[in-house]
């Protein structure tokens, strides 16, 4: 309805379903694009132009609270435990910079603002003040992975400080950034990037380090990754995209529908596949 502005609310329950408390109008006119609830706390992630962070306390379920907010370029769609007081955010890296002479809404972004896939690293361990304590963004816009939409895509491990994400990754190419002056990148970063890669990206993940690049894998020969510029329309649909991911001791086994590998997680050099056509 013309005019109508979306809502955030929070209804606590009792175990008879009445209604004990509610945290209603929550970032109006914003939408809550993840959500994680962990013992009395929860975590609520709005976004319209940067990404709100919102800290809940439901220690008390007739008094719940909303302690803190961090405010920050992007959003995370999917938001998943590092421990008792970090959490790791999986989404968008946003720019609103790239469009803000053509926003006509207040706090609308468009989506050439929306640029690559960004992990990030919250620490809230004061919550009343959560911290973004590291982050990476890998590729350029175009960039995404299914585990923005399936957890079980996402694969997590912190006694082995292992991260491992199925990316299907756009790039710019080289050539069109050399070319630019120096000016800088900034009129071709809300370009659609060149699909050059898809498959599992490997990280080391720790409260010392951040995101430590360790490598990745594919199951695409060089010859399936020269897809035309409409394959982002269709990603998801290739029988080779990696989707699953799983380690037994020291290997790593990575799942498509066509194919089952064997890596060392030690180096990720390829131990032995199987083909599933």
């Amino acid at each position: 309805m013309e005019g109508s502005q979306t809502s955030n609310n929070i209804y606590i329950l009792d175990d008879t379903l009445t209604q004990v408390s509610k945290i209603e109008n929550i970032a109006p006119g914003e939408s809550i694009y993840a959500a994680r609830f962990l013992g009395d706390r929860a975590y609520l992630v709005t976004f319209v132009q940067v990404d709100p962070l919102f800290t809940v306390d439901l220690s008390d379920p007739y008094n719940p609270r909303i302690l803190g907010e961090l405010k920050i370029p992007g959003y995370s769609e999917y938001l998943h435990p590092y421990d008792e007081t970090h959490i790791i955010g999986i989404g968008k890296e946003v720019d609103p910079s790239i469009d803000a002479d053509k926003v006509h809404t207040p706090g609308a972004v468009y989506y050439t603002a929306i640029l690559g896939l960004k992990l990030a690293l919250f620490d809230v361990s004061d919550i009343e003040h959560p911290v973004e304590e590291a982050k990476i963004v890998i590729g350029n816009r175009g960039t995404d992975s299914p585990a923005l939409y399936d957890h079980k895509a996402f694969l997590f491990d912190r006694e082995k400080e292992l991260l491992i994400i199925p990316v299907s990754l756009y790039e710019i190419p080289q050539d069109t950034l050399d070319s630019v002056n120096n000016s800088g990148i900034t009129e071709f970063e809300s370009d659609w990037g060149q699909f050059t890669f898809q498959g599992a990206y490997v990280y080391r993940l720790s409260l010392e380090d951040g995101f430590e690049y360790q490598g990745r894998i594919t199951h695409q020969t060089p010859e399936q990754m020269q897809h035309t510029e409409d394959y982002y329309w269709y990603w998801g649909s290739s029988s080779t995209d990696i989707t699953r991911t799983l380690f037994i001791g020291d290997v790593l086994y990575t799942v498509s529908d066509s194919m089952v590998k064997m890596n060392n997680l030690s180096d990720l050099s390829e131990i032995s596949s199987i083909s599933l056509s």
